[in-house]
């Protein structure tokens, strides 16, 4: 899919390119640029900004990653997959963000939208609290 997009568009599969989109594809989900900058400099250190944006925007475009924004002011992009949708848990301290599947949502969701005539094309489902050990950390400091 990407090769055939960067075909499409007359873009040249460069080492740099080749070496961020490998090393995107083995990072944690959801991983923002400067998270992935740092772990492509690891191996090439003449790697820049830029190039990882670039090359970022253009998975997005071509559906290989999905861009998100959990409210950090940080956009964060994961791997696109059709077939394992799964919804955040993200903890408004830590930025911490947990995946989730729950079929009850999901069948919920499906039953809203009927009850309102729509027709579901996508949907983003997206929970925001404090996480356990943000909360463990915040018990301590209380002496709680």
């Amino acid at each position: 899919m990407l090769r055939a997009y960067m075909d499409r568009k007359g873009l040249r599969s460069t080492d740099q390119r080749k070496l961020i989109v490998e090393t995107f594809f083995c990072a944690d989900n959801h991983v923002s640029i400067e998270e992935l900058l740092a772990q492509v400099r690891e191996s090439d250190r003449r790697v820049g900004y830029a190039t990882v944006y670039r090359t970022l925007k253009l998975l997005a475009e071509c559906g290989v990653a999905n861009e998100r924004s959990f409210g950090d002011g940080l956009t964060r992009y994961e791997l696109a997959d059709e077939a394992a949708h799964h919804d955040h848990l993200i903890c408004v301290e830590c930025a911490d963000i947990v995946e989730f599947e729950e079929p009850a949502v999901e069948e919920l969701q499906e039953r809203v939208a009927r009850r309102y005539g729509f027709e579901l094309r996508s949907h983003k489902h997206e929970l925001y609290g404090v996480c356990p050990r943000c909360q463990a950390k915040r018990g301590g400091a209380n002496g709680n």
